[in-house]
């Protein structure tokens, strides 16, 4: 390899970061209940390049091409806010990480570069027969996150396309055309305490250019990104096998960076998710995240922890952690 061709390779290299270095630890207590914890996005950006990025992208584009009826979905009239998102993840993607990406622009019609990937698309800007897919579902194969569009029309908010290929358990195909009410109906106490109707009044009050973000949590058993409901007969029975002894290698806190952009044409919501894993064996390099973990975990009540999908195995991971603690094992290096 030529010594330029070596340097421009390695310059498009994303930093190897050990995990424990940049996971979004979600507690900032010893207990956790249902709230609207959203803050102000600080930088107002979207996308977060992690060194997942090409297995992700990888993963999820499999997803799209084997069962692309549970990944993505999306109302006719949505097409021309799924333009306004992609034209603002280009923008975003090409200057905060122009080694990775880059556009080139005459008029309508533009090219985008994913070096990444060693891809470009050429495409007429708003001239969806120029793109291989929709605007949403094309440009959501070159992010980590999951893309969800929520219009905004008659004093209420409507899910009405996304591509959702990483979820905890919930549907894009089940819940396409709902409003912010129905899709949020099964979370317990969320609809009965009054959250819900305030979240919602928060998010039609939202404002173009002060985006919001907020972080959302469960336990997965094993690394897995994509438990949808459809296929709970995979990944569920894998909670079967979780014992004190193995809960440390399989359970892995799973994380959702959540981020919430008012779309200034449109006027209608993206809401993106990346989703981060981290199991509890590596989450033991920081002794005060396992400490205050296991003090959340004691303090849960039953009904957040069945609706997360772990209460049958809630009594597993507490006698892991009980004893990495009690019997002051310290921690991993």
């Amino acid at each position: 390899m030529k010594q330029k061709d070596a340097a421009l390779e390695n310059q498009n290299k994303i930093p190897n970061i050990p995990i424990i270095d940049r996971f979004p630890f979600p507690f900032k207590g010893n207990s956790y209940r249902y709230s609207n914890n959203a803050e102000v996005l600080e930088p107002p950006f979207l996308s977060n390049i992690t060194p997942e990025y090409v297995e992700e992208i990888k993963h999820k584009r499999k997803l799209l091409e084997s069962r692309k009826e549970h990944c993505y979905q999306s109302l006719s009239h949505s097409l021309e806010a799924q333009w306004e998102i992609l034209e603002m993840i280009i923008n975003e993607v090409t200057l905060l990480y122009p080694n990775y990406f880059s556009v080139k622009k005459s008029g309508p019609q533009w090219t985008f570069y994913n070096y990444l990937l060693q891809e470009e698309q050429s495409f007429t800007f708003g001239n969806s027969s120029t793109l291989p897919y929709e605007p949403l579902d094309f440009i959501g194969r070159h992010l980590q996150e999951d893309l969800i569009y929520i219009a905004q029309r008659d004093k209420d908010l409507y899910m009405d396309a996304g591509q959702l290929c990483f979820p905890a358990n919930w549907s894009i195909a089940f819940n396409l055309g709902m409003t912010y009410t129905e899709f949020h109906a099964p979370v317990p106490h969320f609809s009965t305490s009054g959250l819900a109707e305030k979240v919602r009044n928060f998010l039609l009050q939202m404002e173009s250019g002060k985006p919001w973000t907020r972080l959302n949590w469960t336990l997965t058993a094993e690394p897995i990104l994509d438990t949808f409901p459809e296929t709970f007969d995979d990944w569920g029975v894998k909670k079967e096998k979780i014992t004190p002894d193995n809960a440390g290698e399989l359970i892995h806190l799973r994380v959702e960076d959540q981020r919430l952009f008012r779309l200034p044409r449109s006027n209608g919501i993206l809401f993106s998710i990346h989703t981060h894993l981290i199991s509890l064996d590596e989450l033991r390099k920081k002794q005060e995240w396992i400490n205050q973990f296991y003090q959340v975990l004691n303090d849960l009540p039953d009904y957040i922890a069945q609706y997360k999908g772990f209460i049958s195995y809630k009594h597993q991971i507490t006698s892991y952690l009980e004893k990495i603690i009690k019997n002051k094992e310290g921690v991993l290096k």
